[in-house]
């Protein structure tokens, strides 16, 4: 059985500027994420960590490489089946949560598992499950604007989670939360992580909190490499 949820083999992506102008953001990337293991991507703005998690997350092409889920390539699929498995083997978390502001939490939570053809009444229940896990419990039917930062990031987790991801990809998480929400949000994603053999990468400038995962890689010049601790 495959202990990777996540595999990045020999990734390669640039950007023309110009006719005689390309940028390399990523080159010959090669990481392997085991099952309830967290690494943390660390490096200076624009350095590629986020077009490095949108290649991982299927969202965005790649020049050459290889980008294998849970055993599987997904160099030669249809976009069809890349799309279903974004939403059924990956979950997403920015640092804007990117909640839907007419929606109340519950309903944020569920939307993903109605998306992948669940009743109502399971996908209302499993949210209402998430969102007890992360202690809102008695803010499931508010709206993101009558919860706090620390609250509505909670949320875009549970909603992250609400598939049971193989893969878990988090864009500065924590980079609009307080030191405490930070502390709170890193340790419900390790929980979770752990709980549920998550593949996790987080992207992240908060060096404390990149201290605190399983594995530490720093992007610099396109090329990832291991450090211990930063």
């Amino acid at each position: 059985m495959n202990k990777f949820n996540l595999e990045l083999r020999g990734i390669n992506k640039s950007y023309e500027m110009s006719k005689k102008d390309k940028v390399h953001v990523l080159k010959n990337i090669n990481m392997s994420v085991e099952k309830g293991e967290l690494i943390s991507i660390v490096g200076s703005s624009g350095t590629g960590k986020s077009t490095l998690l949108h290649i991982a997350g299927l969202l965005d092409d790649l020049d050459s490489g290889e980008v294998i889920i849970c055993g599987k390539s997904m160099s030669r699929i249809s976009e069809k089946n890349r799309t279903n498995t974004r939403r059924d083997k990956i979950g997403f978390v920015y640092q804007f949560h990117h909640l839907i502001a007419e929606f109340t939490a519950l309903d944020n939570v569920a939307l993903p598992q109605l998306c992948a053809g669940k009743s109502t009444l399971e996908s209302q229940g499993f949210a209402e499950k998430l969102l007890f896990e992360v202690g809102l419990s008695e803010r499931i039917f508010h709206k993101p604007a009558e919860l706090s930062g620390g609250e509505r990031q909670r949320v875009a987790l549970c909603r992250a989670l609400a598939n049971k991801p193989a893969v878990l990809l988090a864009d500065e998480p924590t980079g609009n939360l307080d030191a405490e929400a930070s502390l709170n949000v890193f340790k419900l994603i390790k929980s979770m992580a752990n709980n549920l053999g998550i593949s996790t990468i987080i992207a992240t400038h908060d060096l404390e909190l990149a201290n605190r995962m399983d594995k530490i890689l720093y992007l610099r010049g396109g090329e990832l490499s291991a450090a211990d601790t930063l």
